[in-house]
């Protein structure tokens, strides 16, 4: 054999024995970058109730891949020791549905920590047979939070009887059902009522259990503003738990309260127990509530539903007519009416309503003051300039808050397994600004932090694992989203992590789109959306459809 050739032979043996060697020695478990991002040392609340454990979390494709001990790496990591990770937050009765279609980044939920919202109280912003483009319309331009929505039975009411207070006839009725049963189809989540309203008002039960059972047909729940939230508030209650019973549908409450100051402390317990003797009698009931003691709505609440029984034009010339707003300001002053919550009357009176948003400049001055207030210094009767102002604003809608809630009934409701968090707010289409409503409540700002600061840390009201599972778990188990809500490998990579000493709602009646503090990270399906504080601008949010369409897809 010659040397060059004994030379090569050499060589293929020595590397032949390395690569055997090479086999012998274990593989890294992982390759650098592994992950997309790791969030390190947190103390892990899942949300499902139980305590925080101590772990890390590894996520990957807006997934996550790993909770414990993470050996690899991430992309990006994230050190949080002593701060609390917990799935993102849920916002059970959200107004986002218009203002996420013109700006989709939702800058005052993600400051809360809010991940998934739950809108539609009035419905899709489309009619029914457009909910699909919509949808897309909002995946194409992109959005940073979940979104899911409700269809409301008004629309349909509307869409085939127009404003008016009639009845639907029998063919009337089958209309309305079958655009409920397009909107199910869609991916609507189910339908909705807001009953203190007209039109909506005008629905008769009967005919809300039978468009109630459309949605039944697909597991979509009936979801109300209930018929009266003052001195008939125990009935609308049971109302809304007959129409799931008879329907087969779940039954939502939006913004649980007992706002009618004579009952204070009395029709909360009975309201509360009504739904949980429903409950224990198998009906899928439940509610949800933002935690202040004022709640926002137009002025139009302030005239008797019976105004717009022959529409708004009609209600328009009336509220103009001397001799009817004489009518009128007998029924304020009489306390509760058939057919109409008296807002004012059940706050305690003018001095109870504040004028939140006029849309007019000569009342500007006045935001933020009582109507009581403001007729001292007009000398005019309150009702006078609250009509007044409802006629001028034309074609927008002026708001008032209404001081009407007591917070020991708050927190009652607040204790209850079955209720969860909604803020009745709409994302802001700039942060720092009112939200798309227009209504200058703290509940845009502040409804999921001051949770955790107020009646978790300061008041000791729920204990924190609690008050997680109300806002994450609970509500996603009642929507049917079963991939989040929890912390669990596997699933979408919705992640708040927050300070427990320093979270503060500091949004105020009198600064009522302040920042809150000590939320530093929002992640949405996997993407940071809130870094440090500050929102990235991303959009990683899905439209989140209801079980209807899935059976058509």
């Amino acid at each position: 054999m010659t040397r060059d050739a004994e030379v090569k032979r050499a060589t293929r043996v020595f590397f032949a024995f390395l690569a055997f060697c090479m086999l012998l020695v274990p593989a890294p478990r992982l390759l650098a970058s592994d992950y997309d991002l790791v969030i390190r040392g947190g103390r892990v609340l899942d949300g499902a109730g139980n305590p925080w454990v101590s772990a890390d979390i590894a996520i990957q494709n807006g997934k996550i891949a790993k909770i414990g001990r993470i050996e690899g790496a991430g992309v990006r990591e994230i050190n949080v020791a002593g701060k609390y990770v917990s799935p993102g937050w849920i916002d059970m009765m959200d107004q986002s549905g218009g203002a996420l279609l013109e700006v989709g980044l939702a800058p005052n939920k993600i400051n809360m920590g809010v991940t998934t919202l739950i809108g539609g109280e009035g419905g899709t912003v489309v009619p029914a047979a457009e909910i699909t483009a919509y949808f897309k319309e909002l995946e194409d331009k992109g959005i940073s939070v979940n979104f899911g929505t409700y269809y409301s039975a008004t629309q349909a009411r509307v869409a085939v009887l127009g404003d008016s207070a009639a009845d639907p006839t029998p063919d009337q009725l089958i209309q309305m059902k079958a655009l409920v049963a397009t909107a199910m189809q869609s991916g609507a989540m189910g339908i909705t009522t807001a009953l203190i309203y007209p039109p909506s008002a005008y629905h008769k039960t009967e005919n809300l259990i039978e468009l109630a059972k459309v949605a039944a047909s697909y597991d979509g729940i009936y979801a109300s503003h209930i018929r009266d939230e003052s001195a008939k508030f125990v009935e609308a209650v049971a109302e809304a738990i007959r129409i799931g019973e008879e329907s087969g549908a779940g039954v939502e409450i939006f913004h649980l309260k007992a706002a009618y100051f004579p009952n204070w402390g009395k029709d909360m317990p009975k309201a509360l127990a009504l739904i949980q003797f429903a409950r224990d009698r198998g009906v899928n009931v439940a509610a949800d509530l933002y935690p202040y003691v004022a709640g926002g709505t137009g002025l139009e609440i302030t005239a008797p539903n019976w105004v717009y029984a022959k529409g708004v034009e009609q209600a328009l010339e009336w509220l103009k007519d001397p001799q009817m707003r004489e009518r009128m300001k007998k029924e304020l002053a009489a306390g509760p009416t058939a057919g109409w919550t008296n807002l004012v009357y059940s706050s305690g009176g003018w001095k109870n309503v504040v004028l939140a948003n006029s849309y007019l400049d000569d009342y500007a001055r006045f935001h933020g003051k009582n109507f009581a207030e403001i007729a001292d210094i007009l000398k005019r009767d309150p009702a006078d300039i609250a009509w007044d102002i409802l006629l001028e604003a034309q074609p927008n809608r002026p708001l008032a808050l209404f001081f009407m809630m007591n917070e020991d009934d708050v927190q009652q409701a607040l204790k209850s397994p079955f209720v969860s968090i909604g803020s009745d707010a709409a994302s802001a289409l700039k942060e720092g600004d009112l939200d798309a409503l227009g209504l200058p409540h703290p509940r845009s700002y502040g409804t999921f932090p001051k949770i955790i600061a107020t009646y978790v840390r300061d008041k000791e009201v729920l204990s924190l694992p609690e008050a997680i599972r109300k806002m994450t778990s609970w509500p996603a188990t009642r929507m049917g989203l079963t991939d989040r809500g929890v912390l669990r490998e596997g699933l979408a990579a919705d992640i708040v992590i927050f300070d427990l000493d320093t979270i503060e709602d500091t949004a105020t009646w009198a600064d009522p789109t302040a920042k809150p503090k000590g939320i530093e990270y929002v992640i949405v399906n996997g993407e940071l959306v809130l870094d440090e504080g500050r929102h990235t601008g991303t959009t990683p949010g899905h439209v989140l459809r209801g079980p209807g369409y899935e059976r058509q897809h």
